[in-house]
């Protein structure tokens, strides 16, 4: 009897016999080139939009490089032996006084009502440090020539409304009040002396040239022109200084034109340029300190002169 025949199992074909088992395949590579630019377009822009971030705040900040205000007003005019009255003005579109000043008269007053007993009348632009409180050593040699003043802060400065200055703000601010000196207070053009302090001396001499009818204008310390020093600023080394700040105050080109007559005072060994430039006609003064008793001769001989002269009235 034959033995049994062992099972044999399918036979493979020949294709598969010959195949070789799968391999596992590397995944394709990121070319690093590509990296490395990838990040460099996020740093770039990343530093672009923080560049362009410091540029805004920059434009918007940038009144606080040239102007300085205080809202202190610890002093008053009765501290130096001054009469005056407080008071609130230039009422806005809702009926808000916006700005704080005092009236200071040349004289006791014998009419409560009447606020300028004097014939001519300051209106005294300060500079851009401080309040009104720190007007009080000059607004005292006004005085004692004879002078009713009108001083007041702009709008950020002292008791006035806002919240920061501007070149264009201050400007309006000047306007107004030389209004209110007008149409309020009833004193004529012809009657006002403008007194521009610092930058304040910008805001004169643009009045001046507004109202050709004032008839005289003095210049303590004028500042202005202020770009080229607050591009040299280091705060500015980072922007477009040069686009980007706009608060200039101009004086120099001004005055060049201005033919209102002018008392231009300075407290250096030499006139500026700003002063040496302006037009005619003008008297020009220096002094040691704003507390020297000859920037009182200086201002009294100009009012004598203006005022006082028959060739002049």
């Amino acid at each position: 009897m034959a033995p049994p025949r062992k099972p044999t199992s399918p036979r493979t074909p020949q294709s598969q016999r010959n195949a070789r088992p799968p391999q596992n395949t590397a995944p394709e590579l990121v070319d690093p080139r590509w990296i490395l630019k990838a990040l460099g377009i996020v740093l770039f822009v990343a530093l672009l939009l923080a560049w362009a971030t410091l540029c805004l705040l920059y434009y918007q900040g940038q009144w606080q490089l040239v102007l300085h205000p205080s809202r202190n007003v610890a002093t008053t005019p009765a501290s130096v032996g001054m009469k005056f009255t407080e008071l609130h003005f230039a009422d806005d579109a809702t009926g808000v006084p916006q700005l704080n000043g005092w009236l200071i008269p040349s004289g006791p007053q014998s009419d409560p009502t009447l606020l300028f007993p004097s014939a001519h009348t300051v209106l005294f632009l300060h500079g851009a440090d401080g309040s009104i409180a720190d007007t009080l050593p000059r607004a005292l040699t006004l005085h004692n020539t004879g002078l009713s003043i009108l001083v007041f802060d702009y709008r950020g400065y002292g008791r006035s409304i806002g919240r920061h200055p501007s070149e264009g703000s201050m400007q309006q601010d000047a306007d107004a009040a030389l209004n209110f000196l007008i149409s309020t207070q009833h004193i004529p053009p012809q009657s006002i002396i403008l007194y521009g302090h610092g930058i304040g001396a910008s805001l004169a001499v643009e009045l001046a040239a507004q109202h050709h009818d004032i008839p005289a204008i003095i210049l303590d310390a004028p500042d202005g022109d202020l770009a080229g020093r607050v591009i040299m600023d280091p705060h500015s080394s980072l922007v477009p200084a040069r686009l980007l700040f706009n608060e200039t105050f101009p004086l120099a080109e001004p005055l060049r034109t201005l033919t209102t007559p002018k008392l231009l005072i300075s407290y250096t060994n030499s006139t500026p340029t700003s002063l040496a430039n302006a037009a005619d006609p003008k008297i020009t003064v220096e002094v040691p300190s704003p507390n020297d008793p000859k920037l009182l001769c200086a201002i009294q001989g100009f009012l004598d002169l203006y005022f006082h002269n028959p060739h002049y009235s």
